[in-house]
């Protein structure tokens, strides 16, 4: 991409070795375009003097070394390396950080438990839209619990303990007897016990972070047949999450590897993870599990590289503008124009009784639908509805439920009812009968607001917008030959009638030849 920088970002966790390559547009705009794991399991690693043996050290250091390796192939100009809880807690911590520095030329830098909960917090909070909660980051050696209001971080602490040691300390071999269940939450329960605030919050979601939860959601998703596999904003009842604990931890070791959605290489683990996590859950009084596919690579990226936009945009409005910016297939005047036009009709028959709102988020997906409705033409022109369809509904928008998602998919490509009723059956389990009538009135508006720039010139200026009687009365300004546009909207006129009840009826207040 033209003036854009690649930036790397390590996370040499207590079971995991990670590397994110972002690319960065000079606009502010970002996407993820490699990622790359290596299975460390360091807090299995550590030696009965409490430090990381010599052979450990240096495979961490072929690790990273086939990780510069991948940098400069991506061309990667800036990175930030970070080490936690397994090198933090190692007696001889500064020998492992100095041996990695000079003999892979990454600085490494050692997160405390605080920074830990800190960068959690960052990677989640700016990429979801929710005011209140708990956080949860359950890694491999230590699990952080952060408390937060008015999307502002209160309280934290950093725990000694996550999947790999846990696992280590009770079951080794990966077997898991009641007693040895009942130990874990004990050991957990005692540690919260000590922090009162853990416990005074209740009714709040608990939002979850780090590779085990995102582990239990897509095995939830798959045992739920979840048709939109996207774990991020992923919600999880504590019904489903009691019944994964259950089932995980009684199946012996070798049915877990062959779970669906849990790799091999956490089929021991993510017992001990469930059950921190299970227990956490208990602790806050919490009312349901939110899992964020954002993180502590996340925070650090936005620490470092990517500062927190100060703007008023909600958090989904400005998402997409990044989207669409790396994906840009049209006019961005002609943009600007459709949304206009969508949000006028909108703001009109949002005060009327013929559109029926209980989602005040509803003008904020049809101001995502309107800006990205061809997006899909960066795949290919040709057909784009579909492929702006997938592009919307498969791509992590930040800030949207997975429900909205689909709405600003679906009013994005919105053609006919009937096509929209074939689209909604492979979503039943997400969009609701109910929600037919209000895609299709949204969808409406977007196909009326691209038909009045049709020729991308703005040959139309909607002045304004009322309703008298059963017509809708649209007062547009012409600039130049705007017949391009009355086609489409007389193309228009029998759908929007059938879907509004209203009759479409076009005013011009002035002409120009300029």
């Amino acid at each position: 991409m033209n003036n854009s920088r690649r930036i790397g970002i390590i996370d040499i966790g207590s079971n995991s070795i990670r590397l994110a390559i972002y690319e960065l547009h000079e606009t502010g705009a970002y996407r993820v375009i490699g990622e790359f794991k290596e299975s460390a399991r360091l807090s299995q690693r550590i030696g009965p003097d409490g430090g990381l043996p010599p052979a450990e050290i240096q495979n961490i250091v072929r690790m990273l070394s086939h990780f510069k390796r991948i940098c400069d192939a991506h061309g990667v100009t800036d990175c930030r390396a970070a080490a936690t809880a397994a090198i933090r807690n190692a007696t001889n911590a500064r020998e492992i950080v100095d041996a990695l520095t000079k003999q892979t030329g990454f600085h490494i830098e050692i997160l405390s438990g605080e920074d830990e909960a800190r960068l959690g917090f960052l990677g989640m909070i700016q990429t979801m839209d929710i005011s209140d909660g708990y956080l949860v980051d359950i890694g491999g050696g230590s699990t952080e619990i952060s408390l937060f209001r008015d999307r502002k971080l209160l309280r934290s602490v950093s725990f000694p303990f996550g999947a790999v040691n846990t696992t280590r300390k009770f079951a080794p071999d990966g077997e898991f007897q009641p007693e040895q269940l009942n130990g874990i939450r004990q050991m957990v329960q005692r540690a919260l016990s000590a922090h009162s605030w853990i416990s005074q919050n209740p009714g709040l979601p608990l939002v979850g972070l780090g590779g085990g939860v995102r582990t239990l959601s897509k095995i939830n998703q798959r045992k739920r047949k979840y048709s939109l596999p996207i774990p991020h904003n992923y919600v999880i009842s504590p019904e489903d999450m009691d019944e994964l604990a259950l089932w995980l931890s009684n199946l012996p070791g070798e049915r877990r590897k062959k779970v669906d959605g849990l790799s091999k290489d956490r089929y021991d683990i993510i017992v001990p993870g469930v059950i921190i996590l299970q227990t956490v859950f208990q602790a806050t009084g919490a009312l349901q599990y939110v899992v964020s596919g954002a993180g502590l690579r996340d925070g650090l990226f936005f620490e470092s590289f990517c500062p927190p936009d100060t703007g008023h945009l909600h958090i989904a409005e400005r998402s997409a503008d990044q989207f669409l910016s790396l994906h840009s297939t049209a006019p961005q005047v002609h943009i600007a124009r459709v949304n206009e036009n969508a949000l006028k009709l909108f703001d009109v028959l949002a005060q009327t009784k013929l559109l029926q709102l209980h989602d005040s988020k509803m003008r904020l997906c049809l101001s995502i639908a309107s800006k990205l409705y061809r997006i899909g033409a960066s795949v290919q022109y040709y057909q784009f509805p579909k492929h702006t369809f997938h592009m919307i509904a498969y791509t992590r928008i930040d800030g949207l439920t997975h429900r909205e998602l689909l709405f600003c998919a679906l009013i994005a490509t919105y053609k006919a009812k009937n096509r929209t009723l074939q689209a909604v059956l492979q979503h039943k389990d997400i969009i609701s009968d109910s929600d037919i009538e209000l895609i299709c009135k949204l969808g409406t508006l977007v196909r009326l607001a691209i038909a009045l720039d049709a020729s991308e010139t703005q040959a139309l200026e909607l002045e304004s917008v009322s309703i008298e009687g059963p017509s809708l009365n649209l007062r547009l300004k012409r600039k130049h030959d705007p017949s391009a546009e009355y086609r489409e909207v007389e193309g228009l006129q029998k759908e929007f009638k059938k879907i509004w009840g209203l009759q479409l009826h076009c005013q011009e207040t002035s002409f120009s030849t300029t």
